[in-house]
């Protein structure tokens, strides 16, 4: 029977006997592994501690460092009475025992103070920390030596107290007990015959741990001749070496690096014996051989039923699987565990497969509800955008023939009453139309500064209205609140939409606050959140106690056609209408929402530099009328066209109408005098308004021209129809927009 032919547990048995062929081969090359990373690890271990315990020192000085300065401050110390200084320093000591003693210096290098109370006179003018103090060295000052009063290994730690003039006043000392520290740092971590060793750098052997007798001998003794001393200071950045110790055997040593920017004039050396840094990889390699050999005990019984389970039972999983796809259930899954390796893959691809068939019927699904979705709201914004645009030339008949019936009607009281009230009512209307255009997005923001307080005051009716009896509304508008720079159209009905949102998500009642505060975004808070920029901002923060958003909810919140409610009750527009109407404003808008708790949202509207427009405004603006300048009419549309001719007469200009271009061309090419044409921009015939004024360019050079639509000039811009210099008079207009226009574009 060939290997081909032999079945896969088959096969596994006899893979498993070969590999037990070359154990002796295995274990030998494990061992040399072994071996070496143990040793290296050992010996990472020696440098760990060495540079440990330079640290705890680094650590010590600074501490001490910071003591010093503390002192240096300290009024007791700024006496004459010794003995009241010795006091105040022991009690000092008694809080710190690391120190050995803690003394002042006068200018001269005698010891004044202790913390021993010792009441002797000293002179530490040789003191090499003294001397450098004396030489007007500034900030903590080192030096490694045995102490005069305690004779233990010390790092004298020394900061020279001057006056703002320079002048040394004192000397503060504090010595670290380095046998001490060392004690303290290696009492329950150093293992072995592993030793510590103080060096300083002149080779004098200050301290070491653990101190057996013979070591305590060679305290204060000279090395500097020694290969340990050189190795030392051969490597100041840190090293490992294998040689002779302090008694002369063999050891493996570690010296520290520097830690810190304060030298404190040491070298720390580690060191072990060869033995005690292997003795870890020749347990590793016995254990390794007792392992291999009970896993080679289990691989041959355990082959077969590996197989078994691992290889065939999965194998015939898959064909199982595979023939379901192919007979069109696309449900079928690889149900229970997955293996690891290439049949865990297979299986993987195989349920991958399915998944990504169904995803794609989903997909396509999803796409088509997209498609019509979107297709709805284009056609409906295209039919909002038109009737806006339709409805602007009728509000400019209606606008302006109220305006002239207010006017006529001074000496009618009542009469002019109803005509102010439908003047009101077409202004609302116009605005109206706006929101249309805005839906459509074919109408630009009109930010203006906006008393934030007052637009809240004016909105609580309709919200409370709105939200029904089982919603609290409550509105904080603080204080003190800045102007914001914003259209307060826009703004009403952004907070409206937030007010409905938080009703829906709290069916059963709830609260709703809305308040106001100023906020500057900095930089650091403008990092955190992508899209905010720096700067003052006026907050409005709508907040309900509803059902709150999960996080994957409040990602995607402002996403077109997102929503959570049912279908028909609502588009999933509202919250990207908000986000986009803010950032248009150069504004910011933020979510914070938890489960159960309610949301939070939160709109930043950059801060306007002047109050907004109030009711006490100024006299209005007077009317500029007409000397007598002739301009040419251009507008298709009857009513409009009869309208705008009576209100240009009526401001003191000479007329000449044309219903389309062409007839306009004809006029232009007569001799009649034309001052300004006055066209509107979409019209019948093929020839738009701006195909009108180039033409007449070529009829009339420098001939003014003022432009009107129902369309936004945003739009009109946007459109590329207009250049951002030109003339434009959006429909519908008051008779004062309208002079003023004239004028400017006459002039």
């Amino acid at each position: 029977m060939g290997l081909i032919e032999m079945s896969i547990r088959k096969r596994l048995l006899l893979i498993v006997i070969l590999a037990m062929l070359p154990p002796l081969v295995l274990i030998g090359v494990r061992f040399i592994q072994d071996y070496n990373s143990q040793t290296a690890h050992a010996a990472d271990d020696l440098t760990r501690i060495a540079d440990g315990v330079a640290a705890s020192l680094d650590e010590k000085i600074q501490g001490t460092s910071q003591l010093l300065y503390g002192l240096a401050r300290a009024p007791e110390l700024a006496t004459t009475d010794r003995a009241a200084c010795s006091k105040f320093l022991s009690e000092v000591r008694e809080e710190y025992p690391v120190y050995t003693g803690i003394l002042t210096i006068n200018p001269n290098g005698q010891l004044f103070c202790d913390s021993l109370d010792t009441g002797r006179n000293l002179d530490l003018r040789d003191r090499n920390y003294f001397q450098r103090a004396a030489a007007g060295v500034m900030g903590i000052i080192l030096e490694p030596t045995f102490g005069r009063l305690t004779n233990l290994a010390v790092i004298q730690i020394a900061f020279p107290v001057r006056a703002t003039d320079g002048t040394l006043q004192r000397v503060i000392l504090a010595s670290l007990n380095v046998s001490r520290l060392l004690e303290t740092n290696l009492k329950k971590t150093l293992r072995g015959n592993t030793q510590v060793v103080i060096v300083d750098r002149r080779g004098t052997v200050l301290a070491g741990y653990p101190g057996s007798a013979a070591f305590m001998n060679r305290l204060g003794t000279d090395i500097s001749s020694t290969a340990l001393f050189k190795f030392a200071d051969a490597n100041r950045a840190g090293g490992i070496a294998e040689i002779d110790g302090l008694q002369g055997n063999r050891r493996v040593w570690a010296v520290a690096a520097k830690p810190g920017e304060r030298d404190p004039g040491v070298f720390i050396l580690v060191g072990t014996s060869k033995d005690e840094l292997v003795a870890p990889a020749n347990a590793r390699l016995m254990q390794d051989t007792l392992l291999l050999f009970a896993l080679s005990l289990f691989l041959i019984g355990g082959a077969w039923l590996v197989a078994e389970h691992a290889i065939r039972r999965p194998v015939n999983r898959i064909a199982t699987a595979v023939s379901g796809l192919g007979e069109g259930d696309l449900a079928t899954r690889l149900t229970g565990p997955i293996p690891r390796g290439e049949l865990g893959q297979l299986m993987l691809a195989v349920n991958s497969a399915a998944q990504s068939l169904e995803s794609q019927r989903a997909d396509i699904a999803t796409l088509n509800d997209h498609l019509r979705q979107s297709q709805k709201m284009e056609a409906v914004g295209n039919l909002t955008g038109g009737i806006a645009h339709d409805f602007n030339n009728l509000m400019t008949v209606i606008l302006g023939n109220s305006e002239m019936l207010s006017e006529e009607l001074e000496t009618n009281p009542r009469l002019k009453q109803l005509a102010d009230t439908s003047l009101t009512a077409a202004a609302r209307a116009a605005d109206l139309t706006r929101s249309l255009l805005a839906f459509a997005r074919k109408q630009p923001l009109h930010p203006r500064s906006v008393d934030l307080a007052d637009l809240l005051a004016r909105m609580k009716g309709l919200l409370e209205r709105s939200l029904g009896e089982t919603v609290e509304c409550i509105f904080v508008p603080n204080a003190g609140t800045w102007p914001a720079l914003v259209d307060a159209t826009q703004l009403e009905s952004a907070l409206l939409n937030l007010a409905i949102n938080a009703r829906d998500a709290m069916p059963d009642g709830g609260r709703l606050t809305i308040e106001s505060a100023n906020v500057t975004l900095d930089e650091d808070y403008c990092r955190a959140n992508v899209g905010a920029a720096p700067g003052d901002y006026v907050a409005i923060c709508v907040t309900d106690n509803g059902t709150g958003m999960t996080p994957a909810i409040i990602a995607r919140a402002f996403d077109p056609f997102f929503t959570t409610k049912d279908v028909g009750k609502g588009s999933g527009l509202g919250l990207s209408m908000i986000y986009g109407f803010v950032k248009q404003s150069n504004g910011y808008v933020n979510i914070y929402s938890e489960i159960g708790f309610g949301t939070s949202v939160r709109l930043y509207l950059p801060r306007a530099e002047t109050v907004g427009d109030t009711a006490t405004a100024g006299a209005p603006e007077a009317i500029k009328r007409g000397n007598g300048e002739t301009i040419l009419i251009v507008e298709d549309n009857d009513i409009v066209h009869a309208h705008v001719v009576g209100l240009v007469s009526e401001l003191g200009y000479r007329t000449v109408t044309a219903r389309d271009g062409a007839e306009a061309i004809a006029i232009l090419k007569g001799a009649g005098p034309i001052d300004l044409l006055f066209t509107d921009i979409v019209m019948p015939g093929g020839m738009s308004g701006i195909d009108l004024a180039r033409e007449a360019a070529g009829y009339r050079p420098g001939l003014k021209v003022l432009y009107t639509s129902g369309y936004s000039e945003n739009t009109v811009v946007q459109e590329k129809w207009l250049g951002p210099d030109s003339q434009f008079l959006g429909k519908p207009y008051r008779r004062l927009e309208l002079a003023a226009k004239i004028h400017r574009a006459l002039s």
